[in-house]
């Protein structure tokens, strides 16, 4: 089988026989932002923007009260500013009255119009809709009422505190939409939305290629005054390959790639994770912290009685290097998640986990195979493809300890539906964040969350993480909220229900003549404030 570098390097001499665009074209090229989506788009409206390739596209179109920065603190957006009353259940958002609406046949011969609060109002009512069924409605579930005050004044009031609230409406699915689409008989908004975003909808062929225009409406501007966005157009593809879309980028074809993917891994990365010589002088890699926690997981009321056992469980925390297995499996892409479930960048994080001690991990399963007629334990480890690397590693570590470890690789969906189901034992997981507070990441461990209702699928309960998880609700000092999560996740780390494994890093790869991209721990992509060069 011939090396994907192989590839790479036939696919670089055939260029050098093909002829340029002509000019014109080469002028268009250096205003259009391209990249391409292994992954389908699933809708253009953000009442259903659940998958990543949405919400990318999503949050080009459209805004909500607030937006985060690249640092995950809340910014205003179309709500200019706010206040939070002392209870902390009424929120009352200032709006601006600059923002637009894209132009559209929609709103006649105006063919645009104002934002004002009616329409947060009319869009969270819709996000509520039952017969809409939208996904995105589980963000409004602490929310009372709602209420436009008046045109630019629009109040929320909570059925009780809760302080990651503000977090929640930085999510595509508070968008803002015009009631003058879902007014239209036989309008269809998913593939033709209207939104207030710095793009507007163009093209969208489903799983070839989709097409936004910059929105000279646009009610931001950077620092010296000028309005954004300062792209004239964005233009996705859709190649299944994660490999295929590599060698477009390595072509220049593409102008951004995102993550790793172990296809092409190793051919732009070192060992270490820096870019491979032959880049360097064409690719920008920029790295940060993702709030993703991948994580073993364990099935605390199933048929297996070795995962059963709070020994066996500790022992395979302490039973392996973490930092060894990111720095050859990883490309060193990723931290050791050495401090429980909650990742870096969140309040609450710091807690002291499991560091590599195979001599206290032979001690915990010796103290078990001694109650239990010295029987060698056997714990079956079901996973997908993609992470069969780790799992293999994780293995050979654990058998090296004593315990015979199998490994069943599933499809991800049918995993997926295993684990919810309670169907396997003990599991490869990960959590990526909806929102950046670590509520989000406790909410795995609190009862009332139990699998297949709620994301609890290792059926932990503990009393005091329940009373811990329920007073953290009612504190609306970050400080004081933040020792509470510490002391949960301590609880968890005690416990053991899970082995956290790592908190990710996101990656980007972009070509030389883009700036402005940025990253952020949430992975958002941000292109209101990027710049492309010709060349």
């Amino acid at each position: 089988m011939k090396s994907l570098r192989y590839y790479i390097s036939i696919c670089c001499l055939t260029l050098l026989f093909v002829s340029c665009s002509d000019s014109q074209k080469q002028n268009r090229d250096h205003v259009v932002f391209r990249y391409n989506e292994n992954a389908a788009v699933n809708s253009l409206d953000p009442a259903f923007s659940r998958t990543r390739p949405s919400i990318w596209v999503c949050n080009q179109l459209f805004n909500g009260l607030v937006q985060l920065d690249d640092s995950l603190s809340v910014q205003p957006d179309i709500a200019k500013r706010w206040q939070i009353a002392e209870d902390g259940k009424t929120y009352t958002f200032v709006l601006r009255n600059d923002v637009y609406f894209h132009k559209s046949g929609l709103f006649g011969a105006d063919s645009t119009r104002t934002v004002t609060a009616a329409d947060f109002e009319y869009s969270f009512n819709r996000l509520l809709d039952e017969s809409v069924a939208a996904p995105g409605r589980w963000i409004l579930q602490n929310v009372e009422t709602f209420t436009a005050v008046n045109d630019s004044i629009f109040e929320i009031k909570l059925n009780k505190t809760f302080p990651a609230f503000l977090g929640l409406l930085t999510m595509k699915y508070a968008s803002v939409v015009p009631h003058e689409a879902f007014e239209k008989p036989g309008y269809d908004f998913r593939s033709n939305p209207v939104g207030t975003g710095p793009f507007r909808f163009k093209i969208w062929e489903e799983n070839i290629k989709l097409v936004l225009r910059k929105n000279p409406l646009y009610y931001e501007k950077d620092k010296a005054g000028n309005r954004l966005p300062y792209l004239e157009a964005v233009a996705i593809t859709f190649l299944p390959d994660k490999q295929s879309g590599f060698l477009q980028f390595v072509q220049g074809r593409q102008d951004f790639v995102s993550g790793l993917d172990p296809s092409y891994k190793d051919e732009i990365l070192t060992p270490k994770g820096g870019l491979q010589p032959e880049y360097a002088s064409t690719v920008d890699m920029i790295t940060g912290p993702y709030l993703n926690t991948e994580y073993m997981g364990f099935r605390l009321d199933g048929a297996d009685e070795a995962v059963k056992d709070k020994r066996i469980r500790r022992a395979m925390n302490y039973g392996f290097d973490r930092a060894k297995m990111i720095m050859y499996l990883r490309n060193g892409m990723g931290t050791p998640a050495t401090h429980g479930m909650i990742p870096t960048g969140l309040g609450g994080y710091g807690t002291k986990g499991y560091n590599y001690n195979p001599a206290k991990a032979r001690e915990l399963i010796a103290a078990y195979k001694m109650d239990n007629g010295n029987e060698q334990p056997v714990i079956r480890m079901s996973t997908s493809a993609s992470y069969l690397d780790i799992a293999e590693y994780l293995q050979r570590e654990w058998q090296k300890l004593g315990l015979k470890v199998e490994v069943d690789v599933n499809p991800p969906s049918t995993l997926t539906q295993a684990i919810s189901n309670g169907k396997v034992s003990f599991f490869k997981a990960s959590w990526i964040a909806d929102y950046p507070d670590a509520e989000n990441y406790l909410s795995l461990f609190y009862s009332k969350n139990f699998s297949p209702g709620g994301p609890n699928y290792t059926h932990f309960k503990n009393a005091e993480f329940d009373r811990l998880y329920e007073k953290a609700f009612t504190v609306i000092n970050d400080k004081e909220r933040f020792a509470l999560y510490r002391k949960m996740d301590s609880i968890v780390i005690e416990e053991a229900p899970v082995v956290p494994l790592f908190y990710d890093k996101a990656a980007r790869f972009t070509r030389k003549n883009v700036s402005g991209l940025g990253i952020n721990p949430l992975n958002l992509l941000v292109l209101k404030q990027v710049k492309k060069k010709n060349g």
